[in-house]
């Protein structure tokens, strides 16, 4: 890695007060220019690389359900290629979400690509932690666009406050998620914060903000990498759904309940120590 990536992956990217504030207010904040668009149009080619890859046999868009149309999803591209692990254990994006959540230090729970085709569908309203058998809700979700993002290509949008309610928090992402949590977002007269990105910008959300991204109608992909952390010090709770049984089993190094977080997929990516 040359010196100006790792300073750029890396450094410090100081966050006032009302920031935090922000965060800790709407569950969600949005950060521009975090990193510099020359690292990430450095590492985008080799992470798409890794995404053709492991999708190569996707099927047409045509015949899959509405969260196959959403995005394409791959996990881990850490553990696939050492350019990917450069990328996703960069430490500036780690301390950010330390400190949103005022914490410590954080864990990887794992990262995630998220590439919304061309005529890729509408990711529907959800929050991720109920996949999530952790006994926190420090949990946060970096948003990494790797080109800019116009409305049309489908942002990330954010329901400002939503951690603070149950919408749904156990719905699967799917058809009957987008309806019923637009018509619990929309009684609760919470705004809906939606803008696009530049390259550079990154999004932090937490665990159960509930989030929504519209569909791409451009004939661009919408190329987005995701790390997804925890607070170190978390415990494995006993999985409440067969989707955090899976979890445990897969990321969490099926490590038993009451255990500490620490598998060996679950690395600290930064603390203040």
């Amino acid at each position: 890695m040359s010196g100006a990536l790792q300073r750029d992956l890396d450094g410090h990217h100081p966050l006032d007060d009302a920031t935090v504030r922000g965060f800790h207010a709407d569950g969600c904040a949005r950060l521009r220019r975090v990193l510099a668009p020359a690292t990430l149009r450095h590492y985008a080619p080799h992470l798409t690389a890794e995404v053709e890859k492991a999708s190569a046999h996707r099927k047409p868009l045509a015949e899959r359900s509405t969260y196959g149309k959403a995005f394409l999803q791959v996990p881990n591209l850490w553990t696939r290629s050492a350019l990917a692990k450069e990328f996703c254990f960069g430490r500036k994006l780690a301390r950010i979400a330390a400190e949103l959540m005022g914490v410590d230090g954080v864990r990887m729970y794992h990262d995630q690509a998220l590439y919304k085709e061309p005529g890729g569908g509408y990711t529907p309203w959800h929050c991720d932690q109920q996949y999530w058998p952790l006994d926190t809700e420090h949990t946060i979700t970096a948003w990494i666009p790797l080109q800019d993002v116009p409305l049309e290509m489908g942002p990330l949008a954010f329901s400002a406050g939503s951690h603070r309610h149950d919408f749904g928090r156990d719905l699967p992402i799917s058809d009957e998620s987008e309806r019923l949590v637009a018509e619990r977002v929309e009684a609760a007269g919470l705004p809906v914060d939606e803008g696009p990105f530049a390259l550079g910008d990154v999004s932090f959300h937490a665990g159960f903000t509930f989030h929504r991204a519209r569909a791409n109608a451009t004939d661009r992909v919408r190329a987005v990498m995701t790390v997804i952390y925890f607070a170190d010090g978390a415990r494995i709770t006993q999985p409440a759904s067969p989707y955090q049984e899976l979890d445990r089993r897969v990321w969490l190094g099926g490590l038993e309940p009451g255990r500490l977080a620490d598998g060996p997929l679950n690395p600290v990516l930064w603390s203040r120590g």
